[in-house]
């Protein structure tokens, strides 16, 4: 039975009053100094596989040229600031009115026994641990969570829902729209935002790792408390030199046939005086 997961936060359109019921008062947008913009100016938006399945769910769910008027406000810095918290991405965005629109795009967050349940499995797994441990997140990381019953990702509009104050009721609007594009480029800054957005933040979640790791592994003794002694001989080698002087030859004879002949003689035999003399 896969874990149970915390209840999405209320409609975000409780928060504020209720948008005008027509566009013809609105024009052109409002520009906006100091605006978040976002990198990319052409093309697509999002260079990694968590940005592109993130964007995935949101071109899903588009309607009409909206996705391309938010990508647009996007590059035109028309978001004048963004947050990403556990459950929620909100923005204030600024439109053609003189007054900023608010965005949310909530997510349902893991309960903390789901998130006991993925750092388990996490620090099973000595390549995700150190890759996490090390500051990386690992391409495939998606499958660790799947193992546990998981989504890292909404899987529909029911999971990701999303609200704006402008009187556009599409959903998404461009103002979503364009947060979402910016909220992609921060998962391809640093791929934790993600999980932070899903509800557990980076320190939290290493620690998390490192506390099972260490109650898992062997015990291992700080360099600092046995520096004085770290390059000291461990104790006097054995004497073998006449030993392998004298066995130099033997190990070609053990070696099985190489398959490389030089001027068509077996590279074994071809390398027998060279051991004869290394044994003398």
């Amino acid at each position: 039975m896969p874990p149970r997961r915390r209840r999405p936060k209320e409609p975000f359109r409780e928060k504020f009053p209720e948008p005008p019921a027509s566009f013809s008062e609105y024009g052109r947008r409002i520009a906006v100094e100091d605006g978040i913009a976002a990198k990319s100016r052409r093309g697509a938006i999002g260079e990694s596989w968590w940005s592109g399945r993130f964007l995935a769910v949101l071109e899903k769910l588009g309607v009409g040229g909206r996705l391309d008027r938010g990508k647009t406000y996007a590059r035109a810095g028309q978001v004048i600031d963004l947050a990403i918290d556990p459950g929620e991405v909100v923005a204030t965005v600024q439109g053609s009115r003189a007054e900023p629109y608010r965005a949310r795009i909530g997510i349902t967050t893991f309960a903390d026994e789901a998130w006991d349940a993925v750092e388990s499995a996490f620090a099973a797994d000595s390549w995700y641990a150190a890759s996490l441990l090390g500051g990386t997140v690992p391409d495939d990381l998606e499958e660790v969570f799947g193992r546990v019953g998981l989504s890292l990702f909404p899987t529909g509009a029911r999971e990701m829902p999303m609200d704006c104050s402008c009187p556009d009721w599409s959903v998404p609007c461009k103002h979503l729209a364009a947060v979402a594009y910016l909220v992609a480029e921060r998962f391809d800054e640093d791929p934790f935002v993600i999980l932070r957005w899903r509800g557990r933040d980076r320190a939290t979640l290493l620690a998390g790792i490192r506390d099972r790791r260490d109650d898992s592994g062997p015990a291992v003794t700080p360099l600092a408390q046995v520096v004085d002694r770290f390059w000291t001989a461990g104790g006097p080698l054995p004497d073998v030199g006449g030993q392998a002087a004298g066995n130099s030859e033997e190990l070609l004879d053990q070696m099985p046939p190489l398959g490389v002949t030089v001027d068509g003689v077996d590279a074994r035999e071809a390398l027998r005086p060279l051991y004869r003399r290394l044994g003398a």
